[in-house]
């Protein structure tokens, strides 16, 4: 199947309204399912990206609950990666874009489930692939789960019927059960998260599957998930506007940026990359925390910006000690660097080694560990973007593609013809 072409859905979904309630559950996929057409276009905040940090604490609630009861579809899926798990065969998790972000964290989340759980939890026992690679070389048998937010990802799609192909059961998380995605997929492991991002630089389609797998994870483990303690930290991520607005300040103007992040942060850090270039249009790559201070120095100075993302609890001394040093590295060039910190890190890390500033988000006891660090993570990455996209002027709603020159690059990496 073709990448679908974003702007040419047949439905007008999400449609605008005059005042937006984040409280109030957004639009689910039409049926007939339809892709999302282009966004309606805003001239200034807030944007639709705006509105949706906004209503993420409370979607979040809602698919912890809806998927609860372990009849349902969380945990029949949970029971499929539980099988697999006690047989030892692989589980793979897979995804492009935000989605492959989203499974990068889903990994980190079933990991921890299946060791809470008292099954067999190696190292490889549950892995992240990109799905273009996926549909190169599928496993042979064993549990893929595909993660697509609007149910339409081409690559992501190959890789599920690669997969299936080649003898795996195939599980998807999705907004939609009735998208392409979920027509390739088994029917018992779909879990469906309903409620659908209202822009394009994604943002409940980053939070959506974190927590289906946290739900899924809670089935695993036999530890319920707290929807109001998922619903309060999401929340409490975005509270500290000032300071996202202080650090977007500083990191507009620079040259390039770069994120890092370690163990259970690495997704975040791979998110927020990927944000700050949709929707701020500012080069931006993501270096795992070790691999930063190993020749990837020489290339920064007082033009770049950095943002050194640290909640994992998980081998958190060593993450401190590490991260010190790769700040005050930083500190010696010159490098703007900022930071989001759980809050058992900040008081551990002085505050002139981030001098564009720090945003300090709450270490959740009620939640697993990843769940915690990543949740906690998220509106703080999502909200810094958004300010930068204000610093700098540019619409994230709709990466770029309002733009003839983007749009024709999309449409071109989406029609382009063989040679010969």
């Amino acid at each position: 199947m073709a990448e679908p072409r974003r702007g040419t859905g047949a439905r007008p979904y999400p449609r605008e309204v005059t005042t937006f309630d984040p409280r109030a559950p957004l639009d689910p996929a039409p049926d007939p399912w339809a892709e999302m057409p282009q966004p309606l276009t805003r001239s200034g905040p807030p944007w639709h990206m705006t509105d949706m940090i906004a209503a993420e604490p409370f979607v979040a609630e809602r698919i912890v609950e809806r998927l609860a009861d372990p009849q349902g579809p969380a945990g029949r899926l949970a029971g499929a990666v539980g099988q697999a798990a006690s047989s030892g065969a692989p589980i793979v998790i897979t995804g492009c874009g935000t989605s492959e972000h989203a499974a990068l964290a889903a990994v980190e989340i079933l990991r921890d489930a299946i060791r809470a759980g008292g099954l067999p939890a190696g190292p490889t026992s549950v892995v992240a692939s990109q799905a273009f690679e996926l549909a190169l070389d599928p496993p042979n048998g064993g549990l893929v789960i595909g993660v697509s937010h609007e149910g339409a990802t081409a690559a992501t799609i190959d890789a599920m019927d690669a997969a299936g192909d080649a003898g795996a059961h195939v599980g998807l998380i999705t907004g939609s059960d009735h998208s392409p995605a979920g027509d390739t997929a088994d029917e018992e492991l779909i879990v469906e998260t309903v409620e659908m991002d209202h822009g394009w630089c994604h943002t409940i389609g980053y939070v959506a599957p974190i927590v289906a797998t946290a739900a899924i994870g809670a089935q695993l483990s036999g530890s319920p998930l707290d929807a109001v303690a998922v619903r309060e930290l999401l929340a409490d991520g975005a509270r500290d506007e000032a300071g996202a607005e202080a650090i977007a300040a500083i990191l507009a103007g620079c040259r390039t940026i770069l994120t890092i992040g370690s163990g259970s942060d690495r997704p975040a850090a791979r998110e927020l990359a990927l944000k700050i270039e949709e929707a701020a249009w500012l080069p931006t790559t993501m270096r795992d925390l070790e691999t930063f201070l190993h020749g990837h120095l020489p290339a920064t100075d007082a033009s770049t910006g950095l943002v050194l993302i640290l909640a994992d609890r998980v081998g958190r001394p060593e993450r401190v000690e590490r991260a010190r040093d790769a700040l005050a590295a930083a500190k010696v060039v010159g490098v703007r660097a900022a930071a989001i910190l759980g809050r058992g890190v900040a008081d551990q890390l002085s505050d002139d080694l981030t001098p564009a500033g720090r945003l300090v988000v709450d270490d959740s006891g009620e939640l697993p560990d990843p769940v915690a660090a990543l949740l906690a993570t998220a509106t703080p990455l999502q909200q810094l973007t958004e300010r930068i996209a204000r610093a700098r002027g540019t619409n994230p709603d709709l990466i770029r593609r309002d733009d003839p020159t983007y749009l024709a690059a999309a449409r071109a990496a989406e029609t382009a013809e063989p040679a010969g």
